[in-house]
């Protein structure tokens, strides 16, 4: 049956739609060509560009359906219906195709994306109303066995986080300690340094005053010697002075005791 004997519009959105799904089969039999990353990627998204069209055209599709609904035949209304379904149904494929490429890309599919005016998860390309029962509840669990295991990588983050946030504050705290404990000891090295210091200098003065008495001391011994030698090379002589550094009396007595003898 020719669409365009039905509607011209519908004729008019299948074309569109047949054009889409050609350029969907080209671009996904190029996407396995690259081997780049990116530019895999940025054909994934004018492919998603497109399928998003599709998906507009589709509704498009079915809203004229069902605007004719009343004025067709039951075997036209049959056609169109079938027609339609089969729309869904290839584009389904393009969309599992794609959502394959992009799980090897690690690239957020568009079609789960939970909001935006033209996400696909806010009306799955596989209307309700032509899924059973059991492909619902299928969908729902894979949905939920997603987001179960989303919530697993995310608490395993979130767990390695909180592992190197203990770690480095393990680390940080031993490295105040050490540093507080070279403080410490420099501290009292300086305070070692200062006191050793004192005491260099306390023996440097004795150690001056020692050396004072002792060239007193020799001076005193060398006088004495000169004096008692003095002596006895020439002992009649009176004017001797008396040795330098004793006293008077204890000096001509050590000159008495030398003339005796």
């Amino acid at each position: 049956m020719d669409l365009a004997s039905v509607n011209e519009e519908l004729a008019e959105i299948d074309g569109q739609i047949a054009d889409i799904f050609r350029a969907l089969q080209n671009g996904f039999q190029k996407l396995d060509k690259i081997k780049d990353a990116n530019r895999r990627s940025r054909q994934l998204e004018e492919l998603t560009d497109k399928m998003r069209d599709c998906k507009r055209l589709i509704k498009d599709f079915e809203r004229v359906v069902k605007d004719e609904a009343g004025s067709v035949d039951p075997n036209t209304a049959k056609f169109l219906n079938e027609r339609k379904q089969s729309l869904i149904k290839e584009l389904n494929s393009y969309v599992a195709l794609k959502k394959q490429h992009a799980s090897d890309n690690k690239r957020v599919d568009l079609f789960d994306a939970p909001s935006g005016e033209d996400a696909f998860g806010e009306e799955n390309v596989l209307l309700a109303s032509n899924m059973s029962n059991q492909q619902l509840m299928q969908h729902g669990d894979n949905l939920m066995d997603e987001t179960d295991q989303a919530l697993a990588r995310s608490k395993q983050t979130v767990q390695e986080t909180i592992n190197v946030g203990t770690e480095t504050a393990a680390a940080l705290k031993a490295q105040t300690e050490q540093m507080s404990r070279v403080v410490n000891e420099l501290d009292s090295i300086h305070f070692s340094m200062k006191k050793a210091s004192k005491l260099v200098k306390e023996i440097g003065r004795q150690v001056a005053t020692d050396r004072c008495i002792m060239g007193l001391l020799f001076l005193i011994v060398a006088g004495v010697i000169a004096v008692i030698i003095v002596k006895i090379v020439n002992p009649h002589n009176k004017d001797i002075p008396d040795l330098p550094g004793l006293a008077p009396p204890v000096s001509r007595r050590l000159l008495s005791i030398v003339e005796n003898k």
